[in-house]
C-alpha cells in the first residue's frame, strides 16, 4: 500500500469526506470512520457551517461527466488499493452518502468527497448522488479540517501545513484553529513547530518512518544537518522516542572544559615561583610573573625610585 506523501493528503481540505450525519459511510472500503459521537465539540463547529443541509436542500442525481474535482485540490495521488476496495463497496451498496458540491457554471465541484467519486467511476456507475451547497474557501477548509483530524487521516506533517494555511489564508489565531479542532492551543503550536524541521525530516514524517514524537524531539537540535543525520539514526536503529530524546541531550550537552589537574597546577606555581626568584637575583628588585593562561602572561617588574628605574633599564638594555 502506498504511504502518504509530504502535502499528499492536506488536499483532503478539499476533497474528503464530510459525514452528513453521524453514521458510518463507505469511506475507505466501507470501514467505518473513526468519529467517535455527534457530541463532539468540534461537531458544532461542522453543524452550524452545514445546518439545515438536509432539510432545506435535498440529495440529487447527477452524472458523473458533471462532476470535476476542486481546482485547488493538491492532492494528486489516491491509494489505487483503497479506491478499488472502496469501488467493490459501492457496486454491493452503492454510494450511502451524497457528494458535497457547489455550482461552477455548468458544471459540479466537489466539495467533499473526491474519493467516493473516483470510486464511484471505477465501479463503472453514471450517476452518483449529491448535495449542492455553497460555502466560502474558509468554511471548506474547516470541514475538511475538523472531519479529517478527527478520523486521523493526516500525517503530522499534513495536519501541521493545515492548521498554518488556516491561521496564513484566513488570519486566524492559534487559539481559533484550536477552538475550530476540539484541541488546546499548545497542541496547536506543538504541531506547528514540526514545520521548523528539516524539509527532509519533514518528508520522513510525512511517509510515516518517524513519529510525530520523534519529531518534537528533533527539534532541541538547532542545526538541520544534525537533525537529518539523527533522524536517519532513529530510522536505522529503530530508536524509541526517549531514546531520541536521551541521545539530543547528549548533543546538546555543552562540552566540559578540560581542567589542568591539580598536581600539574601545583607543579606548574612551583615553576613560576622560581623563575621570579631567577629573576629577582638578576634585577635586583620584586619581579611578579602573571600568566593568563598556559601560553600567554605578564611579567610586573617594580621600582622604587627614579634613580632604581633608570638602572634597571640600564640592565635590560645590557642583555643586547
Amino acid at each position: 500500500m502506498a504511504k502518504k506523501g509530504l502535502g499528499k493528503g492536506l488536499g483532503a481540505f478539499f476533497g474528503d469526506d464530510l459525514p452528513s450525519e453521524p453514521v458510518s459511510t463507505e469511506k475507505d472500503a466501507g470501514r467505518p470512520a473513526s468519529r467517535k459521537s455527534a457530541e463532539k465539540p468540534a461537531e458544532k463547529v461542522v453543524e452550524k457551517i452545514v445546518e439545515k443541509i438536509v432539510e432545506v436542500e435535498k440529495e440529487k442525481m447527477v452524472k458523473l461527466s458533471q462532476i470535476e474535482p476542486n481546482r485547488k485540490q493538491p492532492r494528486k495521488d489516491f491509494d489505487e488499493e483503497m479506491l478499488n476496495e472502496l469501488a467493490d463497496s459501492i457496486r454491493q451498496f452503492g454510494v450511502l452518502q451524497p457528494l458535497l458540491v457547489q455550482k461552477n457554471g455548468e458544471r459540479f465541484e466537489i466539495i467533499a468527497g473526491e474519493r467516493r467519486w473516483r470510486a464511484a467511476q471505477i465501479a463503472g456507475l453514471k450517476e452518483i448522488p449529491v448535495i449542492v451547497r455553497e460555502y466560502t474557501p474558509q468554511e471548506t477548509m474547516e470541514i475538511a479540517l475538523i472531519e479529517n483530524v478527527q478520523r486521523e487521516d493526516l500525517n503530522p506533517i499534513e495536519e501541521a501545513m493545515a492548521y498554518q494555511l488556516l491561521i496564513d489564508e484566513f488570519n486566524l489565531k492559534q487559539e481559533d484553529v484550536a477552538a475550530r479542532v476540539s484541541k488546546s492551543r499548545v497542541t496547536i503550536t506543538n504541531s506547528m513547530r514540526l514545520l521548523k524541521l528539516d524539509e527532509r525530516v519533514q518528508q520522513f514524517l510525512a511517509e510515516g518512518k518517524i513519529s510525530g514524537g520523534h519529531g518534537r524531539s528533533l527539534l532541541g537540535l538547532e542545526d538541520r544537518e544534525q537533525q537529518y543525520a539523527v533522524a536517519l539514526q532513529i530510522m536505522k536503529n529503530q530508536l524509541s522516542v526517549r531514546e531520541t530524546e536521551k541521545l539530543v541531550k547528549n548533543l546538546t550537552k555543552p562540552k566540559k572544559k578540560k581542567t589542568v589537574p591539580e598536581t600539574d597546577e601545583r607543579d606548574m606555581s612551583v615553576f613560576y615561583r622560581d623563575l621570579e626568584e631567577k629573576m629577582k637575583s638578576v634585577m635586583g628588585t620584586k619581579v611578579t610573573i602573571n600568566k593568563k593562561d598556559k601560553n600567554k602572561g605578564r611579567i610586573e617588574i617594580e621600582y622604587y625610585s627614579p634613580a632604581e628605574l633608570e638602572r634597571i633599564v640600564e640592565l635590560i638594555q645590557s642583555i643586547e
